[in-house]
């Protein structure tokens, strides 16, 4: 599938539309661009989903803390998409009750009624009723809850998704559409002629022999969604000798870490608003076991792996311990991973005045025409791609069309019958309509992992297979971290599956790919997951 793709990028066409970076914003770009009729093309220089959007805290959330902020037309907004979401990839994103245990009287009303606010805005894309819980019925939906001084509890509606399959998701989706995607292609320059971005030079990283691997791609319109990297492409569209352009992001790091379903069971997850410092604390069921977390940590650097800091690993066994009667401890991780948010840096008002950094996704247009996009959540990445093609179109870097072309458009693997639960183990249900064409590749009944904990078959030869037949996984990272989820569910499982997998991969793949080679930088990620500072 990535040859056909590489093919058609080296075809010479002048595409209406690059995109730099498939993430979920790029991805999304990409997506509905070609949904419209506009030719795409879209270059990732590692894997789809490698860097921030493969490690959020998996929620598909209508923003309720933006609530308490006033910020009610970005809730709004974010409610509409995650409806939209959940409809259209039902098989990777759905609804997930979350209960506030309340250890102090006023805890259970005060957030139950902007909790009851936060409905009343979802209206008819509600997913469900906040209900005010009693104790034992807090104990019941939490049964490791910390009982001690418990007074009840508050039950409300979100939702939760696999970010990484839903990234695939896109991509195949797009390419479905006529888009041309292509992973492990990163971006070397841009291309101008009179001050104008006109195209791009990249690398096919995966080229064997090396030589003869540079893409040059014309475009009339370039967008710039890498996310924490955006700076450094916004630096590419300059002259030699003039100063860098000021960063436009501010990194912040998240950090999750995951135990066993044992020290949550149950389909609810576990949520604590504001911990005794002030931050926010989730416990959350996800593909058979219990994420926790998350941090918020500014960062000045940007790295492609960045690791958790001692006190953010301290404060989320500390604060599990608080809240979960059988409290989490070091030797009970079985992966730790790391996300980096680009949070948008403060800039100046009208007035003249320094406005906070931003959460909210922000769109540049620079004077050479290219279009830079970051900020954002996952939960609006379809209203963010539909907010960088109106200002395409504002700036007159392609003709206007019509919107909302993706508000009702399922994801490949979209399904109406009856989805398994994302808070189960991993399997078969992951792939939805797809399932049929997985079991009937090679190794459809030969399993490499079965979940210790619930005994799911989880991880099969015809798996692998799949990645990379038809969702374009060039190494076993690709398969272990973002086609499977092992990595991030248990990392020294995933290490132990990892010469299977390269074996597998080295059948499909011819003898361009280096087996020992991607085993060997695989055994180094998951020594890294594995790792508690």
């Amino acid at each position: 599938m990535r040859d056909r793709q590489l093919a058609l990028a080296r075809a010479g066409t002048t595409f209406d539309l690059a995109v730099i970076g498939g993430g979920a914003t790029g991805l999304g770009v990409a997506l509905d661009a070609a949904a419209r009729g506009f030719s795409v093309v879209l270059l990732e220089s590692d894997d789809f989903a490698q860097g921030t959007s493969s490690r959020a805290t998996k929620l598909v959330h209508g923003g309720v803390r933006y609530l308490a902020q006033g910020n009610i037309g970005l809730v709004r907004e974010a409610l509409h998409e995650r409806a939209t979401l959940l409809a259209n990839a039902p098989h990777l994103a759905q609804p997930l009750a979350f209960v506030m245990p309340a250890y102090r009287l006023w805890e259970a009303p005060f957030y139950g009624v902007g909790l009851k606010m936060y409905d009343a805005l979802a209206g008819a894309r509600g997913l469900g009723a906040t209900e005010f819980l009693s104790a034992a019925r807090t104990r019941e939906l939490l049964p490791t809850v910390q009982p001690q001084g418990l007074v009840g509890g508050v039950k409300y509606w979100d939702g939760q998704f696999d970010d990484a399959r839903l990234a695939i998701a896109l991509a195949r989706t797009a390419i479905s559409r006529g888009a041309v995607l292509l992973n492990h292609c990163p971006v070397t320059s841009l291309v101008r002629e009179g001050g104008k971005v006109v195209g791009l030079v990249a690398r096919d990283a995966l080229a064997v022999p090396a030589d003869g691997n540079e893409l040059r791609i014309a475009a009339r319109c370039v967008v710039n969604a890498t996310g924490v990297w955006v700076d450094d492409v916004r630096n590419m569209d300059r002259d030699a000798g003039t100063p860098a352009q000021p960063g436009i992001v501010a990194p912040s790091q998240g950090v999750h870490l995951v135990v066993d379903r044992a020290f949550l069971p149950g389909t609810h997850a576990l949520l604590v608003p504001k911990t005794e410092d002030g931050r926010v604390l989730f416990a959350v069921p996800w593909l058979g076991k219990t994420i926790l977390g998350t941090t918020d940590t500014p960062r000045n650097d940007v790295v492609r792996e960045p690791v958790p800091f001692a006190d953010e690993v301290g404060f989320i066994l500390r604060e599990s311990a608080r809240y979960l009667s059988m409290a989490p401890t070091r030797a009970d991780v079985r992966s730790v991973w790391v996300g980096l948010r680009p949070l948008v840096k403060p800039s100046r008002d009208d007035a003249g005045k320094t406005q906070k950094i931003s959460r909210e996704h922000t769109v540049l247009v620079g004077r050479s025409g290219l279009v830079t996009v970051t900020g954002g959540k996952w939960t609006t990445y379809r209203a963010m791609a539909e907010d960088v093609l109106e200002q395409c179109f504002e700036r007159a870097l392609l003709p206007r069309r019509a919107a909302g072309v993706t508000v009702h458009l399922p994801l490949i693997g979209a399904s109406e019958h009856a989805v398994v639960p994302l808070t189960a183990a991993p399997g078969e249900h992951l792939y939805g309509s797809d399932a049929a064409v997985l079991r009937a590749l090679p190794g459809a009944d030969r399993w490499l992992w079965r979940d210790a904990e619930s005994g799911a078959r989880c991880l099969s030869e015809a798996m692998v297979r799949f990645a990379a037949r038809f969702e374009m996984a060039r190494s076993v990272e690709d398969v272990l971290a973002r086609r499977s989820r092992l990595l991030f569910l248990d990392a020294a499982e995933a290490a132990t599956q990892g010469g299977a997998v390269a074996e597998i991969l080295a059948e499909e793949l011819g003898p361009g790919f280096d087996a020992g080679a991607s085993r060997r930088n695989f055994d180094s990620l998951a020594a890294q997951y594995q790792r508690l500072p």
